[in-house]
């Protein structure tokens, strides 16, 4: 009897899911081929969580994709982001720091694409930690080689990420020339900004969050290592300029990521905003009863100062 209902709640989470992504816009493969660096392990399965008949998240992504959501073409304005929901390399809050942000952009004239990326793992990857940022330079140079489709401007294409996702953000902010797969053309992967909610930044002791780090480095990563994806010291004067939003009382990624990464863009000319709520907690999304449900506002007028919305 358990196996039948096991039988039967994996039936409804699949039939669920299917119709839930149908709900959403068009949805397409990042990798045309075969993904670099993949280990073929037909035991490891994506998994997906239902919730209120939509899909709320998810993780052992095997195959990456992009959702596509496409403002209305009366108030498009060419400006796009490519949205990394968190989920502390685990899982994906795919809803909540994902589709729901991109409808909201959507409001504001901005195409988005969700990024539903490869979690690091050792049993589908060569080098785990380079698999996502290969997922996401992919995701950049894939929306930037359409962007005559999708009629937005090449040169107006953001990063977005929130949490461990805004760790993947700031990585390709940071590392969009690291050579981590091989590129056919010379299509850039360099974000024109960067967007970043409560964002892990560092992988130094006492200031990362721990599960992040451990699923993207491994139990006993080396010093190097730490300081590469530690992204407040990658940061230079070709660094994207930035908006980051991070509350004080986050008690899962301590509030020194965003103010660290802040001080290296200062440090090196890079023009960045930052919003550092009284409260609000962590992965609030678009916004709980607090001081960080004003961050939409906040974010939606920094891309009107820095002209990439009317």
């Amino acid at each position: 009897m358990k196996s039948l209902k096991k039988y039967l709640w994996i039936s409804a989470v699949v039939i669920s899911s299917n119709f839930s992504l149908l709900a959403q816009s068009e949805i397409i493969n990042l990798w045309s081929n075969t993904i670099p660096g993949a280990i073929i392990n037909k035991d490891y399965q994506e998994i997906e969580v239902i919730k209120d008949g939509e899909l709320s998240g998810t993780s052992k992504v095997v195959q990456p994709t992009l959702s596509i959501f496409l403002p209305n073409k009366e108030i498009s304005n060419g400006t796009s982001v490519v949205i990394c929901p968190g989920g502390g390399y685990g899982h994906l809050a795919i809803n909540k720091e994902g589709f729901k942000v991109a409808k909201w952009f959507n409001s504001l004239g901005v195409t988005a694409f969700v990024l539903k990326y490869r979690m690091p793992s050792d049993i589908i990857m060569k080098d785990k930690t380079v698999g996502p940022l290969q997922d996401v330079q992919e995701a950049m140079r894939f929306v930037r080689r359409k962007a005559k489709k999708w009629n937005i401007d090449a040169n107006k294409i953001g990063i977005m990420g929130f949490s461990a996702g805004g760790h993947l953000a700031a990585t390709l902010s940071t590392h969009y020339n690291d050579v981590v797969y091989e590129v056919k053309d010379t299509t850039s992967a360099k974000p024109n900004f960067s967007i970043l909610i409560y964002p892990v930044i560092s992988m130094m002791d006492g200031v990362t969050h721990n599960g992040s780090k451990t699923n993207l480095l491994g139990e006993s990563p080396s010093e190097s290592l730490i300081i590469k994806y530690s992204n407040e010291k990658q940061v230079n004067s070709e660094t994207p300029k930035t908006f980051l939003i991070h509350a004080t009382d986050d008690g899962s990624v301590p509030v020194e990521n965003s103010i660290n990464y802040y001080l290296a863009l200062k440090e090196n000319k890079v023009s960045a905003e930052i919003h550092i709520y009284q409260n609000g907690g962590h992965g609030f999304g678009l916004g709980v009863k607090s001081t960080s449900q004003y961050w939409p506002t906040d974010c939606e007028n920094w891309l009107k100062i820095n002209n990439l919305m009317e």
